[in-house]
């Protein structure tokens, strides 16, 4: 599988012949937007983990330009409905679908989740992508939580994506004890660095995972990476 990284927590991965692209924020971001043209990134799917700007706020406008199916959550689903994006997929935390191409479960994670106009996003969501390329399990914006304990039971990870800003989610530290709870060594970090708030020290970051024996992915903006 191959991972692109598109700054912040936006990134595709090319998955039997598909580009699934995740939480597009591209054209509001101060470090990606010079670096990656939002109007050139591919995609066949757009997975949304939950409603906040720095997730969605390139949505519409990608899901116009490439036909891409949506998948989020029954209340985001509704807003891209209501702004003319009709190739959507709704779900829930808990709930699973084949689309073909993959199968997605939908899994918990806890933050909070308001879209750009003021409406509720409902519940903030993780993934799990299962494939026969391999699975992989995204967290979204997430605290450290005992529900990921419950990622190994339906899934055996090729990696995963967690993030590690700190202040609005986890931790470096945090997001290597997911890690464990997942059993998942390679790991690529996202939701770092775009604002004042979440700045890291990239290397210290990958020491935290180095010691433990596990691998912490940094890719640059616009990057590729194999998975």
């Amino acid at each position: 599988m191959q991972f692109t990284y598109y700054g912040h927590s936006c990134f595709s991965v090319r998955l039997n012949g598909k580009h699934v692209l995740f939480d597009p924020f591209v054209t509001y971001n101060e470090l990606a937007k010079d670096v990656v043209d939002v109007n050139t990134i591919p995609a066949d799917y757009i997975l949304l983990s939950h409603g906040h700007g720095d997730h969605v706020a390139d949505a519409i406008a990608v899901a116009k330009r490439t036909g891409a199916k949506v998948i989020a959550s029954f209340e985001i689903h509704e807003w891209l409905n209501k702004n003319g994006v009709e190739n959507t997929h709704p779900m829930n935390t808990g709930g699973s679908w084949d689309f073909g191409d993959f199968r997605v479960k939908c899994v918990v994670a806890q933050h909070s989740s308001g879209l750009p106009d003021g409406s509720y996003g409902g519940n903030p969501m993780g993934f799990i992508l299962f494939s026969d390329a391999g699975n992989f399990y995204y967290s979204g914006d997430t605290s450290l939580t005992l529900d990921m304990q419950l990622i190994p039971r339906w899934a055996k990870l090729n990696f995963a994506v967690l993030p590690i800003g700190d202040n609005f989610t986890m931790d470096v530290h945090d997001a290597l004890a997911a890690a464990e709870m997942v059993q998942c060594q390679q790991v690529v970090g996202v939701h770092y660095d775009t604002f004042g708030y979440i700045k890291i020290d990239h290397q210290a970051a990958q020491q935290v995972f180095s010691a433990a024996g596990r691998k912490l992915h940094l890719p640059a903006i616009g990057g590729s990476i194999a998975l």
